[in-house]
């Protein structure tokens, strides 16, 4: 008598399954930001395909504040799952969609019938923490959509101009391989060509006096703060500028205590007057909360960019005004703030529930100075910044129902947007200028740069796996209201980017997927961009150098390619790493003039994923930088590693690339891997002396025969 009711029991579950699957899956989700610029547009993404004639049919439209139709310009895009708006005036709108509009029929709800957007004339700053709440309580709808699964990339470069920086100065002692010249990055080692800064093993920060190589010492150690980690250094004249995560507890956001533990992380700098290397003096401490995107230095200035992830989750149980950075001045009180509401703008565009957060502080004054902190509502990841100009990249996923049972909308390589803004730096004052759109992926900071006034950048559209829809690569020209000028599309399909350089009025280019196609761009022109040559050769380049005007050197790796047991494509196999010569003196006809392949699979650098790892030294023509070397195994997946330190050479139009110094040293009995804090991280010069820096020891060497002279255990 029981299973009747069991079975009726069981119909109704299948039933109330099936009809919460059949609900989720005709349910349509819409994404959209809370406020745009009115020379940009606005635009919304849908989950679905709408209808092409869903407009003119009146499923579509746009009323302003008071409910009154308008007829801004509608147009689809991306497979009519993007609607863009233009033409609209300042002002408060509404974006109105019904069922009707979509393409497949049936659907049961909309996420959103009405959408609301605000159109600005300029970029405005937080007026109440109305707006601000706001502001998150739309991000924070979108919390489900999942950001997720791009590779990590490697470094790679590009370049401001004709000129090209290095690893040296004009004092006879290295300075930082940068990307634009004049323009400083943080590293973990600085040198004054007297003494040496650097990060050791145990987060402490040493001053080291390498005036006599024969007999160098540990000049003074900066007091060691439990909560604060120091990561990247600047030097400027008698300052020592730290950068470092600070965990503490903010006593703004002590409500939070009884939800959570109240610890945030505050980028933290201290300034540091080192004029007595014996005796450093903390001179002034600043932070702003969040993790270091990077930082950069100019005209005695210092940029901070940080990224910070508010509390979102809970909000609704706790005041609105924590969801504002904090920051932090020694000079101004002894405990952090939050920022005013009048440094707060939204970013045209953004839906990130994340800030950026600049910083800028004048170092001629490093202790009178205002620090200027200022914070975009919505998220940056690759930077690209010379003396005039910052630029900001944000990526824009597109959304992709991969589980219509569920609501995780995952993130669609092919259909990615990359966001950029444009920053006026005038001193310590950064100014919002313009921004704009395009589709696809940048690689890193190395593949934007600006000339001439002209914005060029190289992108990655696609996923190179995607047989149905291979990627693509493209460079764009935009002038300087970020409008595009012109453009070279449709580059190495089924590839991806793996380094780029722009010099002056050329761009160079490397992509790879079985072979290194090196392109040779002309963007003399930026309304008429043009690929001149193309070489393709085995393997690939991470990061390109300029060598005069017409060479480059590709730092990379070396590949084979095996047949497939199961068909198809060869399988590419990453061998050991490589270095090559191109002569681009012919436009086009590029060439791999020489190349060394040192070790073998396994072997690797840090200048393949950082160019600071570059040492070079211009008048004596020499490059070098770490190496761990492994060589080649009889047996698959069987290690072979050989040693690790450090390879310098001579590299030159007219006699190749000339192995020099090798401060590789041989692994001891035993042992099967490098040791990572014996293992090398920077290289540079002082007079006639070079000295590797490892996490915990300096060596020095003779730089005309690199025989060793010392090595001192750093603390």
């Amino acid at each position: 008598m029981r299973k009747p009711f069991i079975w009726l029991i069981a119909s109704i579950v299948l039933v109330i399954l099936a009809l919460t699957f059949a609900f989720s899956i005709n349910k349509v989700t819409i994404a959209a930001a809370a406020t745009a610029l009115g020379d940009k547009g606005w635009s919304a993404d849908f989950s679905e395909n709408l209808a092409m004639d869903s407009i003119q049919q009146g499923h579509v439209y746009v009323t302003d504040q008071n409910g009154e139709k308008v007829n801004p310009e509608l147009q689809f895009q991306m497979g009519n799952k993007k609607l863009k708006v233009d033409g609209l005036q300042p002002g408060s709108y509404i974006l109105h969609v019904d069922k009707k509009a979509f393409n497949r029929k049936g659907y049961n709800v909309l996420e959103k019938d009405k959408i609301e957007f605000t159109v600005y004339e300029t970029i405005e700053s937080v007026k109440t923490e109305a707006d601000l709440t706001a502001y998150f309580e739309n991000a924070k709808n979108m919390q489900y959509i999942f950001h997720g699964g791009m590779e990590a990339e490697e470094e790679s470069a590009s370049m401001d101009a004709a000129k090209s920086s290095s690893a040296s100065g004009s004092a006879d002692h290295s300075t930082t391989n940068v990307q634009v010249e004049g323009v400083d990055e943080s590293d973990i080692v600085k040198t004054d060509g007297n003494y040496m800064y650097t990060i050791s093993d145990n987060q402490q920060v040493q001053i080291v006096d390498v005036r006599n190589p024969q007999s160098m010492k540990i000049a003074s150690v900066l007091k060691k703060d439990e909560n604060y980690y120091p990561s990247q250094l600047f030097l400027q004249d008698n300052l020592l500028i730290v950068i470092g995560d600070k965990m503490f507890p903010f006593e703004q956001k002590k409500e939070l205590s009884k939800k959570m533990l109240p610890i945030n992380n505050m980028t933290t700098v201290r300034i540091y007057n080192v004029e007595d290397r014996a005796n450093p003096k903390l001179m002034r401490e600043v932070g702003a909360e969040g993790y270091l995107n990077n930082a950069r230095k100019a005209d005695n200035i210092m940029y901070l960019i940080t990224n910070v992830y508010p509390d979102i989750w809970m909000k609704g149980e706790i005041e609105g005004d924590v969801l504002r950075p904090v920051v932090f001045d020694s000079t101004d009180e002894k405990t952090s703030k939050y920022m005013d509401l009048q440094d707060i703008a939204i970013l045209p565009g953004a839906t990130e529930p994340t800030y950026t957060v600049i910083t800028a502080i004048d170092l001629t004054k490093p202790v009178e100075s205002r620090l200027e902190t200022k914070g975009f509502l919505g998220s940056s990841a690759q930077l690209y910044m010379n003396k005039d100009h910052l630029y900001l990249t944000a990526p824009k996923y597109d959304m992709d129902f991969s589980d219509r049972g569920s609501k995780a909308i995952i993130w669609n390589p092919t259909n990615m947007f990359t966001q950029f803004f444009k920053f006026k730096l005038d001193g310590a004052s950064v100014d919002y200028l313009s921004t704009t759109e395009l589709k696809g992926t940048v690689l890193n900071q190395f593949s934007m740069d600006e000339y001439n006034g002209h914005f060029r950048v190289v992108m990655t559209e696609g996923n190179m796996w995607d047989e149905t829809n291979p990627s693509q690569n493209h460079l764009y020209i935009l002038d300087g209201d970020m409008k595009l000028k012109g453009s070279v599309e449709g580059l190495a399909k089924g590839e991806r980017i793996y380094s780029a350089r722009f010099m002056g009025d050329k761009a160079y280019m490397v992509t790879f997927r079985e072979t290194d196609p090196l392109f040779v761009i002309d963007v003399a022109d930026p309304s008429k961009p043009e690929v001149l040559g193309e070489l393709k050769i085995p393997g690939f380049s991470n990061y390109l150098h300029p060598l005069g005007d017409n060479h480059l050197i590709g730092f990379g790796y070396d590949t084979v390619a095996k047949k497939n047991p199961s068909g198809g494509d060869p399988l590419i196999i990453t061998k050991g790493m490589k270095i090559s010569l191109f002569d681009v003196t012919d436009f086009h006809n590029p060439k791999e003039q020489d190349t060394e392949i040192i070790g073998g699979q396994g072997t690797y650098s840090q200048i393949q994923y950082d160019h600071k790892a570059l040492f070079q030294h211009h008048s004596r023509n020499l490059f070098g930088f770490p190496i761990n070397v492994y060589g080649e195994s009889e047996k698959e997946f069987e290690v072979n590693f050989k040693g690790a330190g450090a390879l310098v050479y001579e590299i030159t139009a007219e006699k190749g690339i000339v192995l020099k110094g090798d401060l590789v040293k041989d692994k001891a009995p035993g042992q099967q891997y490098e040791e990572w804090e014996k293992e090398v991280q920077r290289i540079i010069y002082s007079g006639d002396n070079l000295y590797t820096i490892a996490r915990n020891g300096i060596s020095s060497y003779e730089l005309d025969s690199f025989q060793e002279i010392s090595t001192l255990r750093l603390k």
